[in-house]
């Protein structure tokens, strides 16, 4: 394997940078899932029938929380990314934590959400709207998921192998990933929470 030293470990070889290239267009692909739910939601975000509409079941707090929290950990995952190019592993593996317990705390804070909304009569069957809407996040949310346990393992390899280009290429691609939820929050946020309290 031959690595090219000018540049960032994640970056040194043919095989990452086709990994990377590979994993943007994998993103690509994930841009269009949550267009095709962010699309379906408009549409159908008038029909609550007779249950419940946006105005009477979401609540500031708990979104406040979540938007926190995700954002958060989009700024420590991003300082993951600079210590693993410092090469320093005990810092990189530190902000990786945080950026995975911040994950765990938005999912717990949106499990609360899916309950509630449930208590209060907006479940999946309820109407268009609550079915779009429970779909549109639990889509989100599943992906966090994903991410929680994706981060998590590939944490255990940095901790077992330090920083290899193997190990920091996946770190890298793992921080992509993460903040494309980010970036999908905003959207969740501004178009589905903002837009349904008004």
């Amino acid at each position: 394997m031959k690595i090219d030293h000018s540049l960032p470990l994640e970056y040194s070889t043919d095989e990452n940078r086709l990994k990377i290239l590979g994993f943007w267009i994998f993103l690509g692909a994930e841009v269009m899932l949550f267009a095709t739910l962010f699309a379906s939601y408009f549409i159908l975000s008038g029909g609550t029938g007779d249950g419940p509409s946006g105005a009477e079941i979401f609540e500031i707090t708990p979104v406040l929380i979540e938007t926190l929290v995700l954002l958060t950990s989009s700024f420590t995952i991003g300082l993951m990314v600079h210590a693993m190019r410092l090469g320093r592993q005990k810092a990189m593996m530190g902000f990786f934590i945080a950026t995975i317990v911040l994950g765990a705390i938005f999912l717990g804070v949106e499990i609360y959400e899916f309950v509630h909304y449930v208590h209060v009569g907006a479940g999946l069957q309820t109407s268009a709207f609550s079915a779009i809407l429970l779909t549109t996040l639990g889509t989100h949310g599943a992906h966090v998921t994903f991410g929680l346990f994706w981060g998590t393992c590939i944490l255990i390899q940095v901790k077992k192998y330090g920083l290899t280009p193997r190990t920091t290429n996946k770190s890298f691609i793992f921080s992509l990933y993460w903040h494309f939820l980010d970036v999908v929050w905003i959207f969740i946020f501004s178009f589905v929470y903002l837009k349904g309290m008004m």
